[in-house]
């Protein structure tokens, strides 16, 4: 359910963004989804990943919605001098350009905040200031560098996580930082930068690990090779190649994991009575309960740890998310218009953010736009002439 327009708490706010990919679409979002007024500063092309194939080509429609679009050429004078004025009409600036891109137009923060003390401008970069801030970061290096792609895969076979974790989380630790200088700004009048990097990010996911050898002084071992804290944590397959995670991570667990599945021998067995006795066995121990759960079938499984109120998840491929009944109920999916590609016009569904604000869910108040949808009327807003405008397009400085 969309949220009315009255209830979002950013209503009012102006964003202007000049970003690309997922870092920096995903902080704009975020505000957009609260209610601001969010403008997408586009190439004459369009954004790159209006055109992605394979992995890539969800990008756009799924960070870009709420927002409008000017198609602007920086490279034009003209260009560029109409993307300061509507930067300057902007209580918050968010981009993701390499180090220096943003000065050589004008755009940078010291440059835009000596007019206007009040804005609020967010970096979002590979690397916060330091000896690492002009290489180039994607999410695979951060994730490489920074001990994810160690943590997540087998010894020796570093893997990255299976999406964009650094380039999500980091757009939004940027919107939470701009949200922190909108309250400070209602307090001095004042405005400040903010700044989110994907290196940053990654060692916060892994600081767990860091604290963990810290206090213990042994390394954290990969995910899949750790020491695991309970014996009954683990990913079974079961009848017809069927694949489910179960858990008991209790005594208590245990013993109605035991009297559920009609395991009277395990709960009566002393050396398996308490959690560490049985991590002390744990290899042995699954193996037995491998074989004892080969013949019943994950959607038994499910339904009997629903019932007495113990972990449990089928493995499901995020294809299969769509028909899942507790997203569909609660209004986590909402429709989107595509704009782009073979299937421009169509409509899909797309994942909202996952909380509620007055017990609704942020919904999709405009479709993710065009390239230069908006540009006529945004130019026109800012003061520019009718004929100023078609001169613009005509000189291709605004698409």
């Amino acid at each position: 359910m969309t949220a009315p327009l009255s209830h979002l708490p950013l209503t009012g706010l102006r964003v202007v963004e000049f970003t690309h990919m997922v870092m920096g679409p995903t902080c704009g979002m975020v505000l957009a989804d609260m209610g601001a007024e969010v403008i997408k500063v586009e190439p004459i092309e369009g954004d790159r990943t209006r055109h992605l194939l394979g992995a890539g080509s969800g990008f756009f429609p799924m960070f870009n919605r709420n927002k409008k679009s000017i198609a602007i050429d920086l490279h034009q004078p003209e260009g560029a001098a109409l993307a300061r004025r509507l930067a300057a009409s902007a209580d918050v600036v968010a981009e993701n350009f390499r180090p220096g891109i943003m000065k050589k137009y004008g755009l940078d923060y010291a440059s835009l905040s000596a007019t206007n003390e009040r804005l609020i401008y967010v970096s979002l970069k590979g690397f916060l200031p330091g000896p690492y801030e002009h290489r180039t970061a994607l999410d695979e290096v951060v994730q490489m560098m920074g001990g994810l792609a160690y943590m997540t895969g087998r010894p020796g076979d570093p893997l990255r996580a299976g999406t964009s974790v650094n380039d999500i989380m980091g757009g939004m630790f940027g919107a939470i930082g701009a949200l922190g200088a909108l309250i400070q700004r209602g307090i001095t009048g004042r405005g400040q930068e903010v700044q989110s990097a994907l290196f940053e990010n990654n060692v916060f996911l892994v600081g767990q690990h860091m604290m963990q050898y810290a206090i213990t002084g042994k390394p954290a071992a990969p995910l899949p090779a750790r020491d695991n804290p309970w014996a009954v944590y683990d990913v079974f397959t079961v009848r017809d190649g069927e694949q489910i995670f179960l858990a008991a991570v209790s005594d208590p667990q245990w013993d109605t994991f035991c009297d559920a599945l009609g395991y009277a021998d395990l709960k009566a067995d002393a050396s398996l009575r308490t959690n560490n006795d049985r991590v002390r066995v744990r290899p042995a121990l699954l193996a037995t309960l491998r074989e004892r759960l080969a013949h019943r079938s994950a959607a038994e499984l499910s339904a009997l740890f629903e019932r007495v109120g113990l972990p449990f998840a089928p493995i499901r491929k995020p294809e299969e998310l769509y028909e899942d009944e507790h997203l569909n109920a609660t209004g986590g999916l909402a429709d989107i218009t595509l704009t782009d590609g073979a299937r421009a016009g169509e409509t899909a569904r797309t994942t909202l953010f996952p909380f509620t604000l007055d017990g609704q869910r942020l919904g999709v108040r405009l479709q993710p736009p065009r390239c230069g949808q908006h540009s006529s009327e945004l130019a026109a807003a800012l003061g520019y002439s009718a004929d100023e405008i078609r001169a613009l397009q005509s000189s291709a400085a605004l698409g």
